[in-house]
C-alpha cells in the first residue's frame, strides 16, 4: 500500500472578493506544495466564495470569476490545484451556469468537472443558478493514481428533500441503492482510486457527524479513500466550520482539520492500488517532474506525480486527526466566528451591546468579546424606572469581568418626556375606547413597555452613528419565534448573534463559557435570576409566556420539525412529557405565525440549528392556514 500526499486548503474566503480570493488561493497553493503535496484541493466555488446568490445573475461577476481562475491557473506549477468556480455554459437565459471545478497545472486549466446534483432544500437554492453537469469525468491522473473529482451533494447521491424528519435532507439513506445517482459511483467504475470532494457545507449542530458518516459509508462501500474539503468562516446568516477530513478505503477517518479555523495541511492518503509501488517510483529526490498531458479520447487528465509526493505507507503522517469539538463548544465557536466575520467583513471594528444584566445580553457580550477582543466591545446599560438595582450592578460586573467598555445612559428623561407627549394623543377623546376596561389597561401597559424598548434602540443607534459601532441585538430564538420582541426596539441593530439559539441553550452556553478556565466571566446572578424584560414592576417572562422548558420543545417541533398544531397534539408522549394542554399548543403556534412580520424586519443572525429563520424558513406573512 502507498500514500498520496494531498493538500487540503480550508480557507475563509471573502464572498465576491475575486482578486483577494485568488491571492489567498495562490498563497495556500504555494504553502501546500512546499509541504510536499501532490495535489492541492480547495472548496466549492473557491473563486467567488459560497454562496454567491444573485451575484451569479450578473454577467460581469461571472466573467470576473473566470478571469480570477485564469490568474490562479497561471500561477500553478506541475502540482495540480482543484479549484471551484462558476462556469458560463454559453447557453444564455436566466439559468446559464455550471457549478464547476477546474483542474489546473503548469499554468493552465487542464480539465473541468461540473456538479451533477444541485440541492434545492433548506438554505440551498442552486437550481436557481445552475444547470446540472452530465459527465462523471474527467479523472485526474497523478502519476499512476486516478482521482475522481466531485462537488458536495454529488457525494450524497440519493435524491433528497427537506421534510419534518430530516430538515437537511435524508442524510445518505439509500447509499448505493437503485436510486443512488451519485457520479462518484461512475467515477470508481471508471477506475478512480481516490475520490476528492469540494464543499460549501454550512454549519448546523451535528452536521459534521452526518458528513463523516456519508463519507465513511462511501469509502467502505466503494473501497476507495475520500478527501472532503470545506470552507470556513461566516457569510451573513451562514457560518462554515471547515472540519475538512480524509477517510481511508475502509471508511476510517485518518485526517481531520480543526473546526472554525483556516488551515492548510498535507495529509497522507493511503491508497489501495495494484499499479503503484515504491520501487516503480524510485528514489529520485531531485524534484524533477515529468510532463503533464491531457490524454486524448478518454477525457482523463494525466499528470505524473513529483518525487516524494507518493510514498510508501510507512511515511510520517503530515496532519493528525483534530478532535471534534464538544457540542456546546462547537456552537459557541460557530457564534464567535460568525460574529467576527460579519463585523469585520462589513468594514466594522467595534460593536455596541445593550446590557440589561440578563442572560441573553450577557451571552452576546461574551461572544462578542471572544470574537473581536474586549477592547472592541462597548456595553451600554440603559436603566429605566423599573430596572432593579441588581440588574444595574450585574451588567457592570459582567462588563468588568469581560474587560469591555461600559457606559450608562438612563432612559428615564426620555421615557417621561415621550409619555407626556403621548398623553393627549392616547386619551379616549374620539377614540371610542373604554379607558376603564381591562383591555384598554393592558394596551396602555404594552404601549409603555414598547416605548421603553424603542428608546433603548434609538440610543444604541445614536451611539452607532456617533462612533461607528455596529449594534448587536440580543434576542434568542425562542423569544423571536413567538414575537416576544419590540419592533424598532430590541430588534434595532445589524446582527442578531443568538437569533437561532433557543433560550435554554443560551443558559447552557453561558455555563460552558464559565467553565473554560479564565474565570466566571458571566456573573452567577445573570444566570440565576428569573428572566424578565423589566419593563413594568415585578415583571417575569413566565407571566406572558409558557415556561421555557415547555416553550423550547414546542418551538422546535413547529419551526424545525414543520409539525402543525394538530400533529403535535397527536403525539401523546410529547404532551405527557411537557404537560401541555391543547390550548397552550395552539397559542404558541399562533404566536409564531403572527410574529412573521417582525422577523422580516429584524436583523440576520447565524444559523446553528437545522432550520433557522431566514433562508431556511420562508413563510407568508398574510397566512390563514392553521
Amino acid at each position: 500500500m502507498t500514500v498520496l500526499l494531498v493538500g487540503l486548503a480550508q480557507l475563509n474566503l471573502r464572498l465576491g472578493d475575486l482578486d483577494g480570493n485568488a491571492s489567498m488561493v495562490m498563497d495556500a497553493y504555494d504553502k501546500a506544495v512546499g509541504l510536499g503535496a501532490a495535489v492541492v484541493v480547495f472548496s466549492e466555488l473557491t473563486v467567488t466564495g459560497y454562496p454567491p446568490e444573485d451575484l451569479l445573475l450578473k454577467p460581469a461577476f461571472v466573467a470576473g470569476a473566470a478571469s480570477a481562475l485564469e490568474r490562479i491557473a497561471r500561477h500553478t506549477g506541475s502540482v495540480p490545484a482543484v479549484v471551484g468556480f462558476p462556469e458560463d455554459t454559453g447557453l444564455g437565459g436566466p439559468v446559464r451556469l455550471w457549478n464547476s471545478v477546474a483542474m489546473c497545472w503548469d499554468g493552465a486549466v487542464r480539465g473541468v468537472y461540473r456538479k451533477h446534483l444541485l440541492p434545492n432544500y433548506a438554505v440551498f437554492d442552486e437550481q436557481r443558478y445552475f444547470v446540472p453537469g452530465t459527465e462523471a469525468g474527467p479523472l485526474l491522473k497523478i502519476g499512476d493514481v486516478s482521482v475522481g473529482v466531485s462537488v458536495c451533494e454529488d457525494l450524497w447521491g440519493p435524491p433528497r428533500t427537506a421534510d419534518a424528519a430530516a430538515p437537511d435532507g435524508d442524510l445518505g439513506a439509500g447509499l448505493g441503492g437503485d436510486d443512488d445517482t451519485s457520479p462518484v459511483l461512475t467515477q470508481v467504475g471508471m477506475g478512480a482510486q481516490l475520490v476528492v470532494v469540494v464543499n460549501g457545507s454550512p454549519y448546523r449542530r451535528g452536521k459534521q457527524d452526518d458528513r463523516e458518516a456519508v463519507a465513511r459509508a462511501r469509502a467502505a462501500t466503494l473501497g476507495v479513500p475520500v478527501v472532503y474539503v470545506n470552507q470556513v468562516g461566516g457569510q451573513d446568516e451562514l457560518v462554515f466550520d471547515g472540519s475538512s477530513f480524509v477517510t481511508d478505503a475502509g471508511g476510517s477517518v485518518v485526517c481531520r482539520l480543526p473546526a472554525f479555523r483556516e488551515h492548510v495541511a498535507v495529509c497522507d492518503v493511503p491508497l489501495r492500488s495494484e499499479e503503484i509501488s515504491a520501487s516503480e517510483l524510485g528514489d529520485d529526490h531531485s524534484g524533477h517532474r515529468r510532463r503533464a498531458e491531457l490524454r486524448a479520447g478518454d477525457g482523463t487528465a494525466s499528470l505524473d506525480a513529483p518525487s516524494g509526493a507518493i510514498a510508501p505507507a510507512a511515511a510520517t503522517q503530515r496532519e493528525s486527526i483534530a478532535p471534534p469539538l464538544e457540542p456546546l463548544e462547537e456552537v459557541w465557536w460557530a457564534l464567535v466566528v460568525a460574529t467576527r466575520d460579519y463585523v469585520r467583513k462589513n468594514g466594522f471594528s467595534d460593536v455596541a451591546v445593550g446590557l440589561s444584566g440578563g442572560i441573553d445580553s450577557s451571552a452576546v457580550a461574551a461572544i462578542a468579546a471572544d470574537a473581536l477582543g474586549p477592547e472592541h466591545v462597548h456595553g451600554v446599560s440603559m436603566p429605566s424606572r423599573y430596572s432593579s438595582e441588581g440588574s444595574r450592578t450585574d451588567a457592570a460586573q459582567l462588563a468588568a469581568n469581560l474587560g469591555i467598555d461600559f457606559r450608562t445612559v438612563p432612559i428615564e428623561p426620555a421615557h417621561a418626556a415621550l409619555a407626556g407627549m403621548l398623553e393627549g394623543a392616547t386619551s379616549d377623546t374620539g377614540s371610542g375606547a373604554d379607558t376603564d376596561s381591562p383591555d384598554d389597561t393592558a394596551a396602555a401597559d404594552l404601549t409603555d413597555q414598547n416605548l421603553q424598548s424603542r428608546i433603548r434602540g434609538v440610543l444604541l443607534m445614536a451611539l452607532s452613528n456617533r462612533f461607528g459601532w455596529l449594534v448587536l441585538t440580543t434576542g434568542n430564538k425562542t423569544e423571536t419565534s413567538v414575537g416576544y420582541t419590540t419592533l424598532y426596539g430590541d430588534t434595532a441593530g445589524a446582527y442578531a448573534v443568538i437569533r437561532d439559539v433557543p433560550k435554554l441553550l443560551v443558559y447552557e452556553l453561558c455555563e460552558w463559557r464559565n467553565r473554560q478556565g479564565d474565570g466566571e466571566l458571566i456573573p452567577r446572578a445573570c444566570i440565576d435570576k428569573p428572566p424578565s424584560a423589566e419593563l413594568r414592576p415585578d415583571q417575569r417572562d413566565d407571566q406572558s409566556l409558557p415556561p421555557y422548558e415547555l416553550l423550547d420543545p414546542l418551538v422546535e417541533a413547529y419551526v424545525e420539525g414543520d409539525l402543525s398544531a394538530a400533529e403535535m397534539l397527536e403525539q401523546p408522549e410529547m404532551l405527557e412529557q411537557l404537560s401541555a394542554d391543547p390550548e397552550v399548543v395552539h397559542r404558541v403556534t399562533r404566536l409564531i405565525d403572527i410574529a412573521e412580520y417582525k422577523r422580516r424586519q429584524s436583523p440576520p443572525g447565524p444559523r446553528i440549528t437545522a432550520k433557522s429563520f431566514g433562508k431556511d424558513r420562508r413563510m407568508p406573512i398574510t397566512n390563514f392556514y392553521r
